[in-house]
């Protein structure tokens, strides 16, 4: 593939990148995880504002169904060692600037999503710990949480309580939202496994927690890579690890199919895209050669293929813009925001 690559900014640390609709535009927005700035982006790559100057400890970002530019984030999650005050935000532009609200006083909160089902909007919320008494303790694993999202959240922002879904999932870290059977549902990794977290059909009744991996897993993300009309599996092994593989569901539960055969140290930005007809993911890696990599499949079966190199990217993102297939990532072992324009 040829990478056309334009650094768009500093950010120190950054971490977190998300689009944003707002103003009628497709935008997007560039977080740090410690004590600095959220910056705000048109979709071609301009700095056009800066949201906040901190606290930060930004994990994740998601826009609120149907808004302006509102979104919720996480504040204050500055490392599993640091994130006793963690809590998700409510972010939304006004006169004067942009205003944040605190929704949910959430320790421990690292990734979160919002799925609607229906009418309704659903909070699902995990913490990668519950507790902790020294550096690296993980004597106290996390939970999987969810609440209904009031419709008016935007207008009159509360704090929201919400209910533990699932318990004892130590280094709950890795999460992405997949679409099945046209309902949106949450995967979330940790060291016990996979586990897809479907929302109720209404509200009150159960949500729906089916186990699809039982393997050590820091992140994992599904598509189909094969276009076989079945998606796979694409995981990032075990916590903050060095091995990439491809599992296959061939009927009686997912089988590796795959695995990387160089270790990818660090490995921790994960996102999926569509370039020229292909479903692809982008992965990248925060220690040893910090690359920014496609996992691709082709005639010999699945191939990496490095897009830039030694920058450590955190986390990434795939737009379409204008008809080019771009990848923002947040290079956070350099510092530097990049945007990639990519073409086969």
């Amino acid at each position: 593939m040829k990478v056309e690559k334009k650094k768009i900014s500093d950010l120190t640390l950054c971490y977190c990148v998300a689009p944003l609709e707002y103003k009628g535009r497709q935008h997007f927005l560039v977080a740090s995880e410690k004590e600095f700035s959220c910056l705000l982006f048109d979709e071609e790559g301009n700095r056009l504002e800066e949201v906040w100057s901190g606290p930060g400890g930004t994990m994740t970002i998601v826009q609120v169904p149907g808004s302006d530019g509102a979104f919720l984030a996480t504040h204050k999650f500055y490392s599993p060692n640091n994130s006793k005050e963690a809590k998700i935000v409510l972010c939304r532009p006004g006169e004067g600037g942009w205003k944040v609200d605190t929704i949910a006083e959430l320790p421990y909160v690292h990734r979160f999503d919002i799925l609607s089902r229906g009418d309704v909007d659903y909070l699902l919320a995990c913490c990668i710990k519950s507790d902790y008494e020294y550096k690296d303790d993980w004597r106290f694993p996390g939970m999987t949480l969810a609440a209904v999202l009031p419709k008016d959240i935007v207008d009159a922002p509360r704090l929201l309580e919400l209910e533990p879904l699932r318990q004892g999932m130590l280094k709950n870290h890795g999460y992405a939202r997949d679409v099945k059977d046209g309902v949106n549902t949450g995967i979330v990794t940790c060291d016990d496994g996979v586990y897809r977290f479907t929302p109720p059909e209404a509200p009150g009744a159960p949500w729906q927690v089916d186990k699809l991996l039982t393997a050590q897993v820091s992140d994992a993300l599904l598509l189909d890579f094969d276009g076989d009309g079945e998606k796979e599996m694409l995981s990032l092994e075990p916590f903050h690890g060095d091995t990439l593989c491809v599992y296959k569901d061939k009927g009686c539960g997912f089988e590796k199919v795959f695995q990387y055969e160089k270790k990818i140290e660090f490995a921790h930005a994960i996102c999926k895209g569509e370039f020229g007809g292909e479903q692809m993911a982008i992965i990248g890696h925060r220690k040893g050669d910090r690359d920014l990599l496609a996992v691709r499949y082709g005639e010999q079966g699945y191939y990496v293929e490095v897009l830039d190199h030694d920058v450590g990217p955190a986390n990434a993102m795939c737009l379409k813009v204008g008809g080019k297939d771009v990848i923002v990532s947040a290079n956070r072992e350099i510092n530097q925001v990049a945007y990639y324009t990519v073409s086969k």
